[in-house]
């Protein structure tokens, strides 16, 4: 049953059907679009536009086709071109030609604004509910490696030694921050355009603000015009999406890098790894190249959006049918991907032993230019007399510890006998006791917070 055929003499050509359809994608929008109908037919009923008894027919028809699409047994017709049109036309055949009456001052335009701004929510609350657990994954691999020491790297070269719970601990924040875009987001989306009409409002006295409220948004558009062509919310949520991946893209390159067994600072689980068809050998992260590579993806459908979105007129343009294929991807590629990240973080083998024996004196040259600058060597002398020292050594092949005190004090007079001291992964970890630092009393309050945010 087409919505809109009666000014036309002939019907639409196959080709233009094909291209113009939007059933084979949008059906998942069932739910939203029969719980918006119901929503409409009851204030259509209190405007008394149809009678009260006219309202329970409609609701309880609508109640009926949900059933059927809950248990697989909605049957879609030839000439259903989306979702409105095979809702509305399996109540007509439920309940009559009192069915007919729903659609009065509605359009589809704001009806699949507010179906996919329902479905937009709802879907933000689940992204950001398998979030969590990853955030809660991190959480409780970092927590027993707080004293754990490893290099950290910075232009992926040694830079200062950091714990292992420090290093979790970083994506864990990333993650916070893509859980405040989604609340954000969420909140924005939170607007009902439902009695917008097509771009005009609605000519019949619905109350919107009881509209919105009986469907969970926080308020009615303001503008009717703009209610029904405004998709920043899906922008908002792809975005909120795709920088989500770029934080996952760069958890699954350190996994990749430090389970290299020329690293071996960690182990993937068997369950999370895969092999090779050719060499026996071969432990392959293939979760994480996943990662890496359906970000490009997620990037994509981002950009592409913003691209369909830049040169549109005002009101409800045909262009905005690409909304739903590059949100639906990107969320069910965010759904796929999460559970597996969060698994292979909750299963990681932290390996101690690789860590420390990767731990360079190189990476207490810092920490010997913090001991001259607390002797009162201004921080900028202090780095250049540390940087003579790492060549001295290097030239002589020599760790900065072998060094003796006499070749130290012929660069600067400021060392001493308690140099030694300086020449300790663990005590260098604990120095950085300040506020967001690696050292295990400042992760431990990270952790604290983190897990009072998990909460909240």
């Amino acid at each position: 049953m087409s919505l809109w055929g009666g000014r036309f003499s002939q019907a639409s050509d196959d080709d233009l059907r094909a291209l113009n359809d939007s059933i084979d994608f949008d059906y998942v929008l069932y739910a939203e679009d029969i719980e918006g109908s119901i929503v409409y037919a009851r204030a259509l009923a209190h405007a008394e536009v149809i009678t009260q008894a006219e309202a329970e027919t409609i609701i309880g028809g609508l109640r009926q086709v949900l059933q059927e699409f809950d248990s697989d047994a909605f049957e879609f017709a030839e000439d259903d071109e989306d979702i409105h049109t095979a809702v509305e036309r399996r109540l007509i055949e439920i309940v009559g030609e009192v069915g007919g009456k729903l659609h009065t001052g509605r359009s589809r335009n704001d009806q699949v604004a507010t179906d996919f701004r329902l479905w937009a929510m709802r879907a933000a609350e689940n992204l950001a509910s398998e979030l969590r657990q990853l955030q809660s994954a991190l959480i409780a691999v970092a927590e027993p490696h707080c004293e754990t020491v490893l290099p950290g790297y910075t232009h992926l070269q040694p830079a200062q030694p950091i714990s292992v719970a420090h290093w979790l601990m970083s994506f864990f924040w990333m993650l916070e921050r893509d859980q405040d875009r989604l609340r954000s987001a969420r909140e924005r989306m939170a607007e009902c355009p439902l009695g917008s009409g097509a771009l005009a409002g609605n000519p019949f006295p619905v109350d919107r603000r009881q509209l919105a409220a009986d469907l969970g948004f926080e308020r009615p558009g303001e503008n009717s015009l703009d209610a029904v062509s405004d998709r920043d919310f899906v922008a908002d949520l792809l975005y909120a999406a795709s920088l989500c991946s770029i934080h996952l893209s760069r958890l699954a390159e350190d996994i990749l890098i430090y389970s290299n067994p020329a690293f071996g600072f960690i182990t993937l689980d068997d369950r999370y790894s895969t092999g090779s068809s050719l060499m026996p050998q071969k432990r392959n992260a293939d979760p994480m190249e996943l990662m890496r590579g359906k970000t490009g993806r997620l990037i994509g459908n981002l950009s592409g959006f913003l691209s369909t979105l830049k040169g549109l007129p005002s009101g409800y343009n045909k262009d905005l049918q690409e909304d739903k294929e590059a949100l639906f991807d990107s969320l069910e590629t965010m759904h796929r991907l999460l559970p597996v990240i969060a698994a292979s973080v909750a299963s990681l083998a932290i390996n101690a032993d690789a860590m420390s024996d990767a731990l360079s004196e190189d990476l207490l040259a810092t920490d010997l230019a913090d001991y001259l600058v607390k002797k009162g060597l201004p921080f900028r002398r202090a780095h250049h007399a540390v940087g003579a020292i790492v060549r001295k050594a290097a030239e002589q092949g020599a760790a900065l510890s072998d060094l003796d005190l006499e070749t130290l004090q012929s660069v600067s007079g400021y060392f001493a006998e308690d140099v030694a001291a300086v020449f300790d992964f663990g005590r260098s970890v604990q120095e950085r006791k300040s506020f967001g630092g690696t050292s295990p009393g400042a992760v431990k309050l990270q952790i604290k917070r983190a897990k009072s945010v998990l909460r909240q």
